[in-house]
């Protein structure tokens, strides 16, 4: 009998949650705010340093200094800001949006310590003598631009007019702006040594007023910058630039049009892909996967968090891992099915023992991206909010919403009698009356003998080590700026571009590149690589230069020496980290030789990565630092799956006493679950060819490597991982001339079969 008040309910679910996403869908995205790679801007890292000897930098100067940073920000107009004080009193500011990138630059760092002085550089009068917010640009009465200055204390500007007055014929009142050092008394030397010097009117009367005005040839726009510069106050502290990239409006906006037309394209092949192959359950995974993608984006608008490049991609990336439990779920439901089971009893059966596989399998890649999450900078920090997000998210809709709207499906006895539904043909099911166990059922793959070649497999990985480990003593990696420090330049033009014409484009700018190279479909855009960090007014002419040209603002990024070194010392540390975090966890839940046999398929997979970029000569940035840790966390999917399975036909006898039994077990387990190890892959990698044929070209590399460590990944929880347990596992069996099984020896079996 079918129950239609379980239809109703499951049709009124999506109903009420599709209403409530359509109509929220549009206020969330436009709420959503882009990082700086998205929309253009500039991100800066200053360390700060002393002003003056003798001054401390101390916690309470940095935050001083970054109160300081963020009124100038106030005055450029930037919405949403960041502003983060580091370890090693740093400050990191983001501007996104930003449309004068040269003008946000120069107001940030520029002191703007206002001062007056006479012909002998002794200082009368400085900023703390200004009201705050008293400056304001205006016009003399002949129409040039000037800035008018509010005085605190008129009497005191009194006294200085005085003196200055007496000091006749050098009755000069001489105004600084960032004053350096030096005694010339002379108005063309001092214009000529210091390039901060705006004015030095004589002084013919005593002055009582508390008003100044500044007359120094400026237009409009540097009077403007010169009144907010002084509203906002004098930086207590020097800021040296360590790290600075800036990215431009039309980098950005192609970018974000790439990457979600890239994630449109893969998200909907995954989707036609679930429901060709798993039918109602993949219908369901489609609809769950379409709340997850809307709950994902819902808690970034409440976070208040940064969509950036790598996060998008992240969110893609999501969509394909999210499905895995879908898949894991549907293929143990469907082994219940085979068994002989009722629909329904299949459905429960197949719900609880998937549990722990699907948890497992999560902690691992949550546990890479939360280690990424506390080493990474900027976007990758990015990406990694992402992951965590989509990871947590997807166990949500995946493990509870998709069997709340399947389990109103099956309770409700519309497919009682219908396994065709599910994905299994009527010939495959055994009667009940059998007794046959999931762990007995045939698989498409039992003529495969995996274990017999495990020594051809052991082989090829070694030659792909031994080859690698050459590869990169002869051409070493390519390391982009992120860990060698330097400037690259990033430019993009209307009409195909030629290295000879970059080339010639930066020598306007007197500038030489170590190397340059061509890129894009349309071959119109242009890298150029400096070994040393361009100087802050290099940058400048730069941009300008080259907005000029070609209409569009080019990217720039530069890394101190400094910083380069802490980068790769992060990122060592989190491979370190998240290996041996995994090795813990592994042999917590499994055994110790499990996670050992994971590590090293793990360590296997980023070797091959790394050789293949050395060979390819691909560069090595943050981002893919990113991809690894990725992969650390995501190829151990089918490994876990494999152990599981291994663990539960050990489950079965009670003593192994040869190496023929655990031979057996380990084959049968990868023909077990070999079909959803390869389809557990395969959605994600669907996502990631989509990012590298649509994706922008930003993340190019990225892709490349997440596509090489998913194929590798899965050959090695397929052919290195549970051999190297099998191995390991026949030495203990030749020591102890026999093996307690799990249940005997750990008592596991009161947990549900895994």
């Amino acid at each position: 009998m079918v129950k239609r008040s379980r239809i109703v309910a499951f049709f009124l679910i999506v109903i009420l949650i599709g209403s409530l996403a359509g109509a929220t869908t549009k206020n969330i995205l436009n709420h959503i705010r882009l990082g700086l790679d998205l929309q253009g801007g500039f991100e800066v890292l200053y360390k700060v340093e002393p002003a003056k000897k003798g001054q401390k930098i101390t916690d309470k100067v940095v935050a001083d200094t970054a109160e300081a940073l963020d009124k100038r920000i106030n005055v450029l107009g930037v919405s949403e800001p960041s502003i983060q004080i580091e370890n090693g009193h740093r400050i990191r500011v983001q501007l996104a949006g930003v449309e004068d990138q040269n003008q946000a630059r120069e107001m940030l760092s520029t002191q703007a310590n206002l001062t007056f002085r006479d012909v002998n550089d002794h200082v009368m009068l400085d900023g703390s003598d200004l009201v705050s917010g008293g400056a304001k640009q205006s016009f003399s009465q002949d129409g040039k631009p000037n800035v008018v200055l509010k005085l605190k204390d008129r009497n005191k500007f009194k006294k200085v007019t005085q003196k200055i007055v007496s000091m006749a014929p050098n009755n000069q009142l001489v105004i600084w702006l960032d004053f350096e050092e030096g005694k010339d008394s002379f108005k063309k030397e001092i214009q000529k040594k210091h390039p901060k010097f705006i004015s030095a009117p004589n002084v013919n009367e005593v002055l009582d007023t508390d008003q100044v005005t500044i007359e120094g040839n400026f237009t409009t726009k540097e009077a403007q910058n010169l009144a907010s510069l002084l509203n906002a106050g004098a930086l207590p502290v020097k800021l040296k630039e360590v790290y600075s990239t800036s990215v431009g409006a039309q980098f950005g906006e192609q970018a974000l049009h790439d990457t979600v037309l890239a994630g449109i394209i893969g998200i909907a092949i995954v989707y036609l892909f679930m429901i060709f192959y798993y039918r109602l359950p993949g219908i369901i995974a489609v609809i769950a996967l379409s709340i997850y993608i809307y709950l994902v984006l819902l808690i970034f608008d409440w976070m208040h968090a940064v969509l950036t490049l790598p996060g998008i991609a992240a969110l893609i990336l999501g969509v394909g891992m999210a499905v895995d439990a879908n898949i894991i779920s549907a293929e143990r439901v469907k082994e219940e099915i085979r068994v002989g089971k009722s629909i329904r009893s299949a459905f429960q059966a197949g719900n609880k023992n998937s549990l722990l596989t699907i948890i497992d399998a999560n902690i691992t890649t949550l546990l890479a991206a939360a280690v990424l999450f506390f080493f990474g900078t900027s976007s990758v920090k990015g990406f990694a909010t992402s992951l965590i997000v989509s990871i947590i998210v997807s166990f949500i809709t995946a493990v509870w919403l998709s069997r709340v709207l399947l389990g109103l499906i099956v309770q409700s006895g519309l497919v009682k009698n219908r396994p065709g539904w599910f994905g299994v043909r009527k010939k495959d099911i055994h009667d009940i009356k059998e007794n046959v166990d999931t762990l007995d059922l045939s698989t498409k793959f039992d003529r495969f003998d995996f274990v017999k070649h495990h020594r051809k497999f052991f082989a090829f990985s070694l030659i792909l080590i031994i080859a690698g480990m050459i590869v990169l003593g002869i051409y070493r990696l390519n390391l982009g700026i992120d860990f060698t420090s330097g400037t690259r330049l990033e430019i993009m033009a209307n009409q195909p571009l030629t290295e000879e014409k970059v080339a010639n484009e930066l020598k306007a700018v007197h500038l030489k590149a170590d190397r340059i190279l061509i890129s894009g479909d349309k071959k119109n855009i242009g890298t150029a690589r400096f070994k040393e960090a361009l100087t802050k007014k290099e940058i400048a002419q730069v941009k300008e230069h080259f907005h000029k040209k070609f209409g569009n603002e080019p990217n720039v990024s530069s890394v101190s020496p400094i910083v380069g070194k802490e980068l790769v010392k992060n990122a060592i540390y989190a491979l370190i980290i998240a290996s041996i975090g995994i090795v813990i966890y592994l042999a917590f839940r499994f055994e110790f030789y499990m996670g050992i046999s994971s590590i090293a398929a793990l360590l296997h997979d980023v070797f091959v990565i790394v050789s293949v970029f050395s060979l390819t000569r691909l560069e090595v940035d943050l981002t893919f630092v990113a991809a690894v840790l990725t992969i650390v966390g995501y190829s151990l999917n089918d490994t876990i799956v494999t152990f599981d399975r291994i663990r539960e036909n050990l489950k079965k006898r009670r003593r192994i006493k040869s190496y023929e039994e655990l031979a057996d077990i380990v084959n049968r387990s990868l023909r077990q679950t070999l079909t959803r190890s390869v389809n557990t892959v395969l959605t994600v990698l669907i996502t990631v060819v989509a990012l590298l044929l649509f994706g922008s070209e930003s993340i190019r590399n990225f892709s490349i490597a997440l596509f090489i460590g998913l194929i590798f990944g899965t050959y090695s929880s397929l052919f290195i991982a549970a051999q190297l347990w099998l191995v390991m596992k026949k030495r203990e069996l030749k020591k102890k001339g026999s093996l307690k099984t799990y249940k005997e020896k750990r008592k596991w079996s009161d947990e549900p079969q895994v």
